[in-house]
């Protein structure tokens, strides 16, 4: 695992014992650190009972600690525990700022954090896929695979590749990226936040960390973002400022590209080219990272081909704007026809970022909560099937589709209603696919 010596003799709490936050428990016990953890459940507390004291921090005194870890998924604009710290005079910090905390006793290395409303975890994947392919030492952390404290610590000259969301950017003070990458900020999450400008202020303080050697990426000058980064970035070593028509600058090659396909991939690939550019990549490298590339469970994943007929899982599109670049994917084609399965828990009362691609759309299958609010919304303007459960929608795009159609599960709506999360939905999406059609795995 990573730790540090430096949390030698200090007193932590920690919030929240799932996977980051039992990862943060064992660095800091590894560390030296005094440990108070508390968990809503009962089973992770009885795995730390005799090794960490194992108390509510909602309920002891705060003064003595010296920060305070809590997980990502803690609304601190709503949960009390936040007055309490200021009161206490404590920081509340996440598993990042403890990892921040460790570098300066890790071997020499590099780190690259993403950020974004979407594309971050494909990015993030194909950063490090990338460096992995030209052999260097790299893995990826945070929002993203295993928590990066409980993983092991890369060799002299690693990378670590590290997802970040704006919850865990909230909760960091010190992470200093030697390479920042922020894809785009469209609104989204605006329940923890006090508005659009809050939630994009929350994305943009991932370059503020950063010192004036480092280098920023910044992919998008949309909604307010290349004024502010511009404002920041004066007397920076570099930023690189990135625009245009990512599908037609990229069109001959993303045709080799097999998992990166639509202009959103081509936005992420753009990045990842950049950040690896910067940490000394050559382009022949990248391209062949490029090339070998497969796509992340849940998101624009090909699951199975069956008759010629394509199904896509891109179950982790939980908005309108993570579902617009899937169905930008395949423009109207009369050979290639989208059925596309939406719905689920809205996030949203329109389509509005989905409208531009309606033309793309063959029908409409839509499904769970949002299911009478979508069809209504696409009433009109392409033909809609409302369906409510999944296997329905499934067995009903199967039927209607063609050879070279594609059946594509990309819901803009969080999973809530009907399954635990979007991993869940998309490994029923998976199972049905499999059952219906007879095959199993991804397409070749």
């Amino acid at each position: 695992m990573i730790t540090a010596r430096a949390f030698s003799g200090k007193h932590f709490a920690v919030l929240g014992l799932a996977r980051s936050g039992m990862a943060a428990v064992e660095s800091l016990l590894a560390g030296g650190a005094q440990v108070t953890a508390w968990d809503r459940q009962q089973t992770p507390r009885d795995k730390l009972a005799g090794r960490c004291t194992v108390a509510d921090p909602m309920e002891i005194d705060l003064a003595s600690f010296d920060a305070i870890v809590v997980s990502p998924g803690v609304p601190l604009n709503t949960h009390p525990l936040a007055d309490r710290a200021k009161t206490a005079g404590v920081p509340v910090i996440g598993d990042i700022e403890l990892f921040a905390q460790c570098r300066a006793e890790l071997p020499p290395h590099r780190v690259v954090g993403i950020t974004g409303t979407n594309g971050k975890s494909t990015t993030t994947a194909l950063i490090t896929h990338i460096l992995q392919q030209a052999g260097v030492p790299a893995l990826m952390g945070g929002n993203i695979g295993l928590p990066i404290l409980g993983q092991e610590p890369l060799p002299e000259g690693g990378v670590y590749v590290l997802e970040l969301s704006s919850y865990q950017i909230d909760l960091t003070q010190s992470l200093d990226c030697d390479v920042a990458v922020l894809l785009n900020i469209t609104p989204d999450h605006l329940e923890r936040y006090d508005g659009f400008a809050a939630y994009r202020a929350s994305k943009i303080r991932l370059l503020e960390m950063q010192d004036w050697e480092s280098v920023a990426i910044v992919a998008s000058g949309e909604n307010g973002v290349s004024e502010l980064v511009m404002e920041m970035a004066e007397g920076a070593e570099e930023t690189l400022w990135f625009s245009g028509d990512y599908a037609r600058d990229f069109a001959a090659e993303q045709i080799g590209w097999p998992a990166l396909q639509g202009p959103h991939n081509a936005q992420n690939a753009w990045a990842a080219r950049m950040a690896c550019l910067s940490l000394g990549l050559s382009h022949a490298q990248i391209n062949a990272g490029l090339a070998s590339y497969r796509s992340l469970p849940h998101r624009m994943e090909q699951v199975a081909e069956y008759r010629g007929v394509l199904f896509i899982n891109d179950s982790k599109a939980t908005n309108a704007a993570s579902t617009a670049p899937a169905l930008a994917a395949w423009p109207p084609n009369p050979a290639k026809r989208v059925h596309w399965i939406c719905g689920g828990l809205p996030k949203a009362d329109n389509l509005d970022e989905c409208a531009p691609f309606f033309g793309n759309v063959a029908a409409a299958y839509t499904i769970g909560e949002a299911g009478p609010l979508f069809a209504s919304l696409l009433e009109g303007q392409v033909p809609v099937e409302q369906c409510e459960m999944l296997a329905e929608a499934v067995e009903r795009a199967l039927k209607a589709a063609k050879p070279g159609d594609v059946v594509l599960l990309s819901p803009a709506c969080a999973s809530f209603d009907q399954f635990r999360d979007y991993e869940v939905r998309g490994d029923a999406f998976r199972d049905i696919v499999a059952r219906l059609t007879g095959t199993e795995g991804p397409a070749a």
